[in-house]
């Protein structure tokens, strides 16, 4: 019995190796090249190194939605942010802000520090959305978009035309329903008295200036101008120096009291991607994709790949700034 295991033994041993040779390589058809991959790291504005574009992204969709979104909202977000950072940062190349002037990154410490007891529950939900739709951009005519997204709107998105005047074809304005059932805060209000009023906007605003106002807005709803006897400035102009929610706003004066009464609907410049609009949609049951080709009008989703060579070979990005 022992002299057959040994004989068996020595067959197979001599077998083995031949086996193996025979096992047929995967090679390069003709005229094929062999494509090599490299990993897209990004820089953020006062950071000392940079990270991968997939622990970014996490970092993103952590802090511009909230971890209790559905998983197809967040996905969603996990491909609107990775498209937008390796847009505005030309594949990695350039450096980008951590804040509301680009989109809002927030480091695994930060997120610790906010969830709290919650911090396992929430960041295994959100790696997993980015994890699901890893190297997944949006693209027009195969060309990466700038993936313009914002919190809550009117019932109605913004287009590029209304809020840059640059006339942009996917982002356009859309149908955004829903959002009041998601986020309890469509409507705001501001008091302003008319003492503050004049010092932000400008001028002697009283009762007269008041009742020769008009809002003129465009059809998604949005104030476009503000216009009175003695003023005129864009509806942007006038959110951003009041500070205003969103440029879908009214405005009444008490004159007895002396005081502007300001109420907006939606938060947001209202252009591509409503984050409560997608979180409303993913309840109905729409899958990420569908949610994005709705916003972003005319648009794909594809994979990003950045060929060995397009890598970078520079030194750090460290020195790299806004």
């Amino acid at each position: 019995m022992d002299k057959l295991l040994t004989a068996l033994f020595i067959i197979l041993l001599f077998f083995i190796p031949l086996l193996l040779r025979q096992t047929p390589e995967k090679v390069t058809e003709p005229g094929e090249q062999k494509v090599e991959l490299c990993p897209v790291d990004i820089m953020i504005a006062g950071a000392d190194k940079p990270i991968s574009l997939e622990e970014y992204v996490v970092g993103v969709v952590a802090a511009e939605m909230p971890a209790t979104f559905q998983e197809e909202a967040l996905k969603a977000q996990a491909i609107a942010a990775r498209t937008y950072a390796l847009q505005t940062t030309d594949n990695g190349k350039k450096a980008i802000a951590p804040d509301v002037s680009a989109q809002v990154y927030s480091s695994e410490e930060k997120r610790k520090e906010r969830w709290g007891k919650e911090f396992k529950r929430n960041e295994k939900k959100v790696r997993a959305a980015v994890e699901a739709t890893a190297g997944d951009t949006i693209v027009y005519q195969d060309k990466m978009i700038s993936a313009m997204f914002f919190s809550t709107s009117n019932g109605k998105t913004e287009t590029a035309q209304n809020f840059s005047g640059n006339d942009i074809p996917y982002l356009q304005s859309v149908e955004s329903p829903g959002e009041g059932d998601v986020e309890a805060k469509v409507e705001r209000t501001a008091e302003i008295p008319l003492a503050k009023w004049n010092k932000t906007i400008g001028g002697k605003w009283n009762a007269d200036s008041f009742r020769s106002l008009q809002l003129v807005r465009n059809p998604t709803g949005r104030v476009q101008k503000v216009v009175t006897s003695e003023f005129q400035a864009s509806g942007r102009e006038v959110r951003e120096l009041l500070g205003l929610a969103s440029t879908d706003f009214d405005i009444a004066f008490d004159v007895t009291n002396k005081i502007v009464h300001v109420t907006t609907t939606g938060y947001g410049h209202g252009v591509g991607m409503s984050q409560y609009g997608a979180e409303a949609y993913a309840q109905k049951g729409w899958a990420a994709e569908k949610i994005l080709l709705h916003y972003y009008t005319g648009t794909q989703i594809k994979k990003f790949t950045l060929l060995d060579s397009q890598c970078l070979k520079t030194p750090s990005l460290a020195n790299n700034s806004e």
